[in-house]
């Protein structure tokens, strides 16, 4: 059972419980200075370490139940409740088994996937969800929230891109910053995944990843970093795959010698579940928590099988035979109480809340914001309701609810606002808005319990749908096909990954048809990844929706009706087609036992800028109901001045007749260097609100440390003296202006 209410709200019983716990002490203090909130975080914990029997210590590293670790009773230092995110908080499950715990007070707020987060280009609304998320997870009394993830996307199959922030090292950088800070601002910790290189999903548990030093540190690790020595995240998680042949939840590299000692973490690293192996690599090689070894596991033959993980008796064993180290025990253990005290222990933590009109709120903004309009001629979106009688829409993600499913990130939710139900209420009267589905895709409705309560069976066959949906086009004033993909296995689901870059259950062939039959026709993308479009120069209007949540069919009709200027910007590439990623063109996926990331720092736009290929739609590609020029791109000098930075500066311009956000993008190329770098790389991006023909002016100031690569010749980071260039634009394809400095 879920620990107490009363014991986890008040200071005092933690108080009691400790003098209880000391009763028998025959010397010491009477009251335990590890609870004298004024005396330092560190003695506080030295004292606590102490107290405890090695049994103790060893108690608090594994788990007592799917999503819990065991506190000390004895001196009043409470457990650890996770709760798996990056989303929204999981529904309690039962003690020890996936499925639901059937409780009715326990549904969330579900928050747009983290691909539309990225999508905003803007750390407020990374701000906003860390905090709104966070007090979900406060109020639900859960001590670490499991995201937020920030893994690179290196291709567009892996199933789990959606809970990532795109393909960019230095955007994923600056928008997971914000995130962690205002999770922990309510004492829960954000734990960062999957540390690292987790990129696919086929063969997860057991594939080797082979990539160089400087893709590693250039593209693979930033994110972390800055989560770690920017956001002071207070847990990493590790990742199932293996890196140098090591499980990345005990790879000594990752977690020892670059997150421990280089970065100085000071937090703890938990297993994903089920990511751990060994009893000794788990010991030495930087592993502090450890959940989910079974996923059953009193079903292990032993009536309590926890004791069977291997931090649990296989640990203590080797510590009473002298064949382990206390002082490597008394690390992880210091850790641990490092986040109990930040978290459970910490009194001045606010009080949570859930579901509330203002998640809800932010839920629905956030998502407004990180929609994409990839492409539109100006003869159908924005939706004018006052032109329409008959309004179309097409397609089963119209109907279909996206929260629950996708693996750990699935979601219980009060409600979920669709498409088809948000774009009624915002059609008011004067517009009928008539529904055909179009296709069938998936009509399962039920993940771990959760069942969304819809009945999507279908009597019509293919042929039927797709001459219902036709027919209902030729007499509507305008249609939105609302498609894409699911949560459903091989789509945007962990544990497996797409199985081609196409739309599945013939969703060209109903676009194709729908365009023949109305010409004022705009698809709607519900997606995490890119897909293919063989039907672009026939379609008038796209727009990338993601997976937004509980407001979905809210924040999709803002977007539509034109309440809301989309300003979102892709966080990672369309390709035209899948080899023109560079994993796939090089046959470097999905790779066996070991995957070679053969492209190296060449990931994303990098790959496509340096082979010369033309994408679908750029990283850093989106529209506007309105226009905007980036004019006079400049510079204060033409080389890094004494005070070490250049400032490069650029006017901004709405040029439209809408009130609308521009993301300017600063890019940077090294013209000299001795090493292979990408053409440009983004190194800045501020977004900015005008009013129909204001002007602003942006500025970037550039420093070394932004022109620095990775030399793994010397295992460090530098920069070569020579030339530069700056680009800015308005997308990794589109820029407006450059200039050239020098770094001597």
């Amino acid at each position: 059972m879920k620990r107490d209410f009363l014991y986890h709200r008040i200071p005092m019983l933690l108080t009691f419980a400790a003098l209880l716990g000391s009763c028998g002490r025959t010397s010491g203090p009477k009251v335990a200075p590890y609870l004298d909130e004024n005396a330092p975080l560190e003695t506080r914990i030295e004292d606590a370490l102490s107290r405890m029997t090695l049994e103790e210590k060893v108690a608090v590293l594994h788990a007592q139940s799917k999503f819990s670790s065991a506190g000390v009773p004895r001196l009043g230092i409470p457990e650890v409740w996770c709760t798996d995110g990056p989303h929204g908080i999981r529904p309690e499950v039962l003690w020890d088994e996936w499925d639901q715990a059937g409780w009715t007070n326990d549904s969330c707020t579900a928050f747009p996937a983290l691909t539309c987060l990225a999508a905003t280009w803007n750390p407020e609304m990374s701000a906003l969800y860390g905090r709104s998320i966070g007090e979900e997870a406060r109020y639900r009394e859960k001590d670490v929230l499991l995201g937020p993830g920030v893994n690179i996307y290196r291709l567009p199959l892996n199933g789990r891109n959606f809970e990532y922030m795109g393909e960019d090292p230095y955007l994923s950088s600056r928008m997971v910053v914000p995130y962690v800070q205002g999770v922990q601002t309510n004492g829960v910790a954000a734990c960062v995944k999957h540390f690292a290189l987790n990129n696919q999903e086929v063969n997860r548990t057991r594939v080797n990843v082979v990539v160089d030093d400087r893709a590693l540190h250039e593209i693979y690790l930033p994110a972390f970093r800055a989560a770690v020595k920017e956001g002071g995240a207070w847990a990493i998680m590790g990742a199932y795959n293996r890196y140098k042949g090591e499980h990345c939840c005990h790879n000594s590299y990752l977690l020892n010698d670059i997150l421990k000692k280089e970065w100085g973490f000071d937090g703890v690293v938990i297993s994903d579940w089920g990511g751990v192996h060994d009893t000794k690599q788990a010991i030495e090689n930087g592993l502090d928590m450890e959940f989910g070894s079974w996923t059953n596991g009193l079903s292990w033959g032993a009536s309590n099988a926890y004791d069977n993980y291997y931090l649990a008796r296989p640990y203590l064993e080797l510590l009473r035979r002298g064949e382990a180290s206390e002082a490597t025990l008394d690390d992880k253990v210091r850790r641990v109480l490092r986040l109990i005290f930040r978290t459970a222990m910490n009194t001045h933590k606010p009080f949570g809340s859930l579901n509330s009109p203002e998640h809800l709120a932010a839920a629905r903004r956030i998502a407004g914001e990180g929609m994409v309009l990839l492409k539109n001629d100006g003869s159908v979106l924005p939706f004018d309701p006052g032109t329409m009688k008959r309004l179309l829409v097409v397609g089963e993600n119209a109907v279909k609810m996206m929260t629950v499913g996708g693996g750990s990130s699935s979601l219980k939710v009060r409600h979920e606002c669709t498409p088809l139900e948000g774009l009624r209420k915002a059609a008011g009267d004067g517009v009928e808005v008539l529904y055909e589905r179009g296709y069938v895709g998936d009509v399962s409705t039920d993940y771990n319990g959760v069942d969304s309560g819809q009945d999507l069976t279908e009597t019509r066959t293919a042929g039927e749908l797709l001459a219902d949906a036709v027919a209902a086009a030729r007499e509507a004033d305008a249609v939105l096909f609302v498609g894409g993909l699911n949560k459903s296995g091989h789509q945007d689901c962990e544990g497996a990954d797409r199985l081609s870059y196409g739309l599945p259950y013939g969703q060209d062939t109903v676009i194709e048809a729908l365009a023949a039959a109305n010409p004022r026709l705009a698809v709607v993308l519900v997606s995490g990844n890119a897909v293919a479009m063989p039907w672009i120069d026939r379609v008038p209007a796209v727009l990338e929706a993601w997976f937004s949540g509980s407001e979905a069919g809210n924040a999709l009709a803002d977007v539509v009706f034109g309440a809301v200027n989309p300003s979102g910007k892709l966080p990672f590439s369309f390709p035209v087609r899948l080899e023109d990623n560079g994993a796939i063109a090089l046959g470097e996926y999905p790779g066996g036992d070991s995957v070679t990331y053969r492209e190296g720092l060449f990931v994303g736009y990098r790959w496509l800028e340096s082979k010369g290929i033309v994408p679908l739609f750029a990283f850093g590609h989106g529209l506007s109901y309105t226009t905007f020029s980036i004019s006079d791109v400049r510079s204060d000098r033409t080389s890094l001045g004494s005070d070490g930075r250049i400032r490069v500066s650029a006017d901004v311009t709405n040029t439209g007749d809408r009130a609308g956000a521009e993301v300017v993008q600063l890019y940077i190329g090294d013209e000299e260097s001795s090493l292979p770098r990408p053409v440009k790389e983004l190194k800045g991006f501020q977004k900015v609100s005008l009013a129909p023909g204001e002007t602003r002016t942006v500025t970037f100031d550039i420093t070394p440390e932004q022109l620095q690569y990775y030399d793994d010749r010397q295992g460090a980071w530098g920069a070569e003296a020579g030339r530069f260039t700056a680009f800015v634009g308005a997308a990794s394809d589109d820029i407006r202006g450059t200039v050239t400095f020098e770094l001597k």
